[in-house]
């Protein structure tokens, strides 16, 4: 559908909220301890933030949860049953305030999860969720959007894109038809929109990432890798802060009889995750995993999923005990 423009007053804000609540989930951003910003389901208003830069975390877990069962079994000499999940019974989720970063994930996740055999259980949450995104109108150094083709402004990935205006009210960009049913929901909340000055940050582009794809297509051998891994302890901080990474590992768990099996996150920089039952692993060193992770998601990704793996948020550098850097280190790949 073409997308329409709105606005939506600052003092409406609230009884947007308060009518999505009715009958959803709310997912939103609140203030945690130490200044943190963490998203939770169902705060009361006044605790959600809108002048936030960033969430420690992704909200990748609204579709791909930490840990999701996959289904129940009991296994007996009478009775072997497999009972599986009813996917019609995932809730409805409006995800509240989330950056043009997180929202343009979801895409990106699409083009895993859905690329061959397309997954159930994330197709299912997808298209329970609603995603009502924020426009950035602040931004710092580790911010790098521009360079993997988006934009503080981005509404790739939202239904509806809230946009700040330099009055304190926000332009409402009206992109798919699950945000035009909200529209229809509360009609009196938005009103026509003129042409009134949004308030957008800027972010520096600090690499081409088309560039960058074709360099690496040839750079699998390069010694770039193991002199810019030395400082990796393979932590997984970057895999688990990441909107985008979507490696999981998948577990059985008994009782007596009884059992599940779930699935959780892994990590590609995790020594074990590549470890074969013979002994063998075929990236037995942390540079050929710092390798995986970079190549994956700028070069196996765009080949294979048409997509990139990453959408430049900047989690894994903020997050990285180390202070590896990696749109310093991509910079520096483009031009090997």
């Amino acid at each position: 559908m073409e997308t329409t423009h709105k606005i939506i007053r600052k003092h409406s804000l609230e009884k947007l909220y308060v009518t999505l609540l009715e009958n959803r989930k709310i997912y939103a951003p609140v203030k945690q301890a130490d200044n943190l910003i963490g998203y939770q389901y169902n705060p009361a208003f006044s605790e959600v933030t809108f002048d936030h830069l960033q969430s420690t975390l992704s909200v990748k877990n609204v579709v791909f949860p930490k840990v999701e069962n996959l289904f129940y079994y009991t296994n007996n000499k009478t009775d072997s049953t497999v009972k599986g999940i009813d996917l019609e019974k995932f809730p409805e989720v409006v995800l509240w305030g989330a950056h043009p970063c997180d929202t343009a994930a979801y895409d990106v996740l699409r083009s895993i999860f859905c690329w061959d055999i397309k997954d159930e259980f994330f197709a299912a949450r997808l298209e329970k969720l609603v995603v009502i995104g924020l426009a950035c109108h602040k931004s710092d150094a580790l911010c790098f959007c521009t360079s993997v083709g988006l934009s503080p402004d981005s509404s790739k990935g939202s239904d509806i894109l809230l946009v700040p205006l330099n009055n304190g009210d926000y332009k409402a960009e009206i992109i798919t038809e699950k945000g035009s049913r909200i529209v229809a929901e509360s009609p009196e909340i938005f009103e026509n929109y003129g042409d009134e000055t949004v308030n957008v940050t800027v972010v520096e582009q600090k690499f081409d990432h088309k560039q960058l794809t074709s360099k690496l297509s040839n750079a699998f051998e390069h010694p770039f890798w193991l002199a810019n891994s030395l400082r990796c302890i393979g932590c997984g901080a970057c895999a688990y802060v990441c909107p985008t990474c979507a490696c999981f590992d998948i577990q059985d768990e008994t009782r007596g009889k009884n059992g599940k099996r779930y699935r959780s996150w892994d990590s590609c920089g995790f020594g074990l995750f590549t470890l074969h039952t013979s002994g063998h692993n075929p990236r037995e060193v942390q540079s050929q995993r710092w390798r995986q992770r970079i190549l994956h998601k700028f070069s196996y990704m765009p080949e294979r999923n048409e997509s990139l793996g990453c959408v430049g948020c900047g989690r894994c550098s903020r997050a990285c005990p180390v202070d590896m850097n990696i749109a310093e280190q991509l910079q520096a790949l483009q031009s090997i």
